[in-house]
Parts: C-alpha cells; structure tokens; sequence
C-alpha cells in the first residue's frame, strides 16, 4: 500500500490506513503468506484491534481512535448506537473444510456470554473458487429443531445441512442463527459485525486442539432452521461503476468496477464511514489532500465527516465496499 499521507496534526485524516493482522488456521492455505508448516487462514484486514497507520505520530488502535471521533469516523446515526468500530473485514483462504459452525445474534451473545458482546451477521464474497467449490448455509427444508439438536448433540450435523455449489463473485449472506460453513478451494471477502462469537458445531473429526472445542449446548441454543442464509450470485456488472450486492441492518456491501482508462468517480459518505477493499488490480482513492494506492487486499477507511472522496483506476480494479447499517 502505497500513500501520501499529511499527518502532522491530531485533525482525523479523511483517509485512515490499518495495518492487517494474519492468523495461522488448520484449514487454511498459502496465497496470503507461504509458509507450509503454519498456514494462514484469515488477514483481519479492518478491525478495531488493527493499529492505525496514518494518524499524526500517535500509536492507537482504531478502537482508540472510534472512542475518541465516533461522531467524525462513525456518522451520528451510528455514533449514537454505539462508539465501536462496527464492522470486521477479512480475507479467507480455505485450503479445507471449516468447522461447521453457528453465530449468536445480539440479544442471545448477551445472554449467553454478558453485557457488552455482541452477535454476528456476516456475508461472504467468493473472491476465487475451485471447479467443485461449495459451502453450507443452512439446514435441509422441514428440518426442525428438535431434528438439529439431536444432529448436533449425536455429530451427524452433515445429515441436515444444506450444500450450495458457488462460484467467482457470488455472494452468501449468512444471518445470526444459520449453521454454515465454508469448503476447500475458496478465497473469500468477508464482511461482519465486530464480534468474533462463534459456536462450533462440529469439526469434521480433526483431532482435538487448543482453541476449537465443539460447543453443543450454546449451539443448540442459537441455531435457527429458518435460517436459511441467501446465496446472491454474480451479477453482470456495468463496465464502470458501483453494483449493491446486498443490504441488512448490519451492513451494506457493494462492488466498485473500474477499468484502466476510466476517469475518476466521485461518492459521497452520506453520514457513514466507507470501507473499500482492493480484490485484484490498483486503485487510487484521494480525499481533500490525502491519497491512498490501494493494491489487491490493501483497505482504507473514509470517515463519514470527508463527506467526498474520488476513486480513480491505477491498472484496472475491482474494489468492495462495507458501508455500516
């Protein structure tokens, strides 16, 4: 990531840089980071444990700096709900089956875990996929919950767990409550809540290790049949331009197209802080003074106060972008 940062004062900048945080998974592969013995399954691209890169000569984290300009970062709409950070977003390379697992919404992650944790709604944008990639969301239709809690409790979960095939830029949207979970040979954009509760369900027999305990009982307690998750395939997208690919109350999730000759497009925050992430090409994303290059995976963060940014083509670049709900 390359930039042209003025970061003299303690004035939030109209752009904000994280650095990223990589994380070794069983199921994980060698695209981020080649390394056989310790493969890495998830970059934390944004989140409000990544320590920000480009505020004055100060080191915080960008919880640190959303409690102190929540108003500015966040818009007031969000800022009045709450001053955190309210989004996570990673990248995911599944190199092996994840864990069959299942996420609290809001009111069960407090009743099961305390005050202050929070649920989580996610959604997944298949960056590359393998000729038989697939993924679970979901149970098989007139599954009831007596049948997932007997599943679940007797580790016959596959039985009564819906498959989908997917492919390059379909999307799933993966609500609280829906048993899911993700294949081999997929690279994934993830967006969610900021929260990193999850119940596993079931682990495909790998062997018992530090860190990923089955949890039966909590995962009883919050999966949901109805929940179905939504599979989005890929739309034909304009040859410039922005493509809403979903919305919730959590999130909304964009892709941004633009090829090498197009001038710059010009958007506006609306009263929300925007995060764009670069998955494949180069883009240039400039704010008053301030300009970002972002190359594949790198991220930046407009604040809602810039109200204006512009994002013009370096190579040719697909750009998504998390807007909060």
């Amino acid at each position: 990531m390359s930039q042209e940062i003025n970061a003299t004062t303690n004035t939030l900048p109209c752009l904000i840089t994280v650095t990223p945080k990589y994380y070794h998974r069983v199921w994980g592969g060698q695209i981020l980071q080649k390394n056989p013995a310790n493969p890495i399954g998830e970059a934390w691209l944004v989140h409000e444990n990544n320590l920000v890169e480009n505020f004055a000569s100060r080191s915080l984290t960008l919880a640190q700096l959303t409690a102190e300009y929540s108003f500015e970062l966040l818009g007031r709409k969000t800022a009045a709900v709450s001053h955190k950070f309210p989004l996570l977003i990673k990248i995911l390379v599944c190199a092996d089956w994840l864990s069959i697992q299942v996420h609290p919404n809001d009111a069960q992650a407090t009743m099961l875990e305390g005050p202050g944790r929070l649920g989580k709604t996610e959604a997944w944008n298949v960056l590359e996929a393998g000729p038989n990639a697939e993924l679970i969301a979901g149970v098989l239709r007139g599954t009831t919950t007596e049948d997932i809690a007997t599943a679940i409790r007797a580790g016959t979960v596959l039985d009564v767990v819906a498959h989908h095939k997917v492919g390059l830029g379909d999307t799933a949207y993966v609500p609280a409550g829906t048993i899911h979970a993700l294949g081999p040979g997929l690279l994934i954009y993830e967006v969610q809540q900021s929260s990193d509760l999850t119940y596993r369900v079931w682990d495909w027999n790998r062997p018992a290790s530090a860190g990923r305990d089955l949890h039966i009982a909590q995962s009883i307690e919050v999966t949901d049949p109805s929940q179905s998750g939504e599979i989005v395939r890929a739309q034909k997208q304009p040859a410039t331009g922005v493509t809403r690919i979903l919305t919730n109350d959590f999130f909304c999730l964009d892709s941004i197209l633009l090829p090498a000759s197009q001038d710059a497009i010009r958007f506006h925050t609306l009263d929300s802080c925007h995060v764009l992430t670069a998955t494949s090409g180069s883009a240039m994303i400039t704010c008053g003074d301030i300009s970002v290059e972002l190359q594949k995976f790198d991220s930046a963060i407009v604040p809602a106060w810039a109200v204006t940014y512009s994002v013009t083509s370096v190579i040719g670049c697909v750009l998504l972008r998390s807007i909060p709900g």
